[in-house]
């Protein structure tokens, strides 16, 4: 492995909300490696931002610092740069194990589109199909969580890539209870166990700022549709009654 620099300056570009950006921030807590982080308005892009993300979209991750730096744009790409070039690493040693671990990976992305269908939703069919489609991704974590070895995280007793990767997804479950009464997880003891390992984890807790909860109700209140109206309505419910 080529260790990190540090005379390498690692620059987060970030959006308050993004939860890829938090699988970034995560692992290079873990890893415990110092960097800055600049949050930027997806909504009003910045040229400079532009200019080092062909795709438009957060995480990008500068190493080095003016002319003779070098962006790394696409969360995955950002957590295998850090894995070959820092020390503490959250992937298994072993290939095949490596191998199914980036699988898992795949699965909390395609929980994290679930969810956006899910906030997206305008009408409850689209809402439906979202809420299906993270039930049978629920389903298939529940029965691998209860079959992993024994230990609090994804591989057992060392916190991993995918305890990294799933963090960021929880979270947007924690606001759709609180926020909307929507309690999506229920009844899936194993993913409860480790929500709660993760959600009392250092990196987890400071991959966010301290006001994202009110940041991520506003967004969801401003999407509108299903999930919006029915954090309205929740919010309703809990005001008490003016005599």
């Amino acid at each position: 492995m080529t260790q990190h620099s540090f005379h390498d300056r690692l620059t987060l570009i970030s959006h308050p909300l993004c939860p890829y950006v938090q699988r970034a921030a995560i692992a290079l807590a873990e890893k415990q490696v110092p960097f800055q982080r600049i949050d930027i308005d997806l909504g009003n892009k910045p040229d400079w931002f532009l200019a080092i993300s062909p795709l438009g979209k957060t995480p990008v991750l500068q190493v080095g610092q003016g002319r003779r730096s070098t962006a790394i744009f696409e969360s995955t790409v950002i957590l295998e740069y850090l894995e070959e070039t820092t020390p503490v690493p959250l992937y298994p040693a072993d290939p095949l194990h490596r191998a199914v671990e980036r699988g898992w990976i795949e699965i909390g992305t395609s929980m994290l589109n679930a969810i956006a269908a899910l906030y997206g939703a305008a009408d409850r069919a689209a809402f439906d199909r979202a809420t299906d489609a993270i039930g049978q991704l629920a389903a298939r974590l529940e029965e691998r969580l209860q079959s992993r070895q024994i230990g609090p995280w994804f591989g057992g007793g060392t916190f991993g890539i995918v305890d990294a990767a799933f963090a960021p997804v929880f979270r947007y479950f924690d606001s759709f209870e609180t926020e909307a009464g929507l309690r999506l997880l229920d009844g899936h003891p194993a993913i409860a166990a480790w929500r709660s390992d993760l959600g009392q984890r250092t990196s987890v807790r400071q991959a966010v700022a301290a006001d994202y909860p009110h940041r991520l109700k506003r967004f969801l209140l401003g999407r509108g549709g299903v999930l919006g109206a029915m954090i309205t309505a929740h919010g309703g419910a809990q005001r008490p009654a003016v005599a």
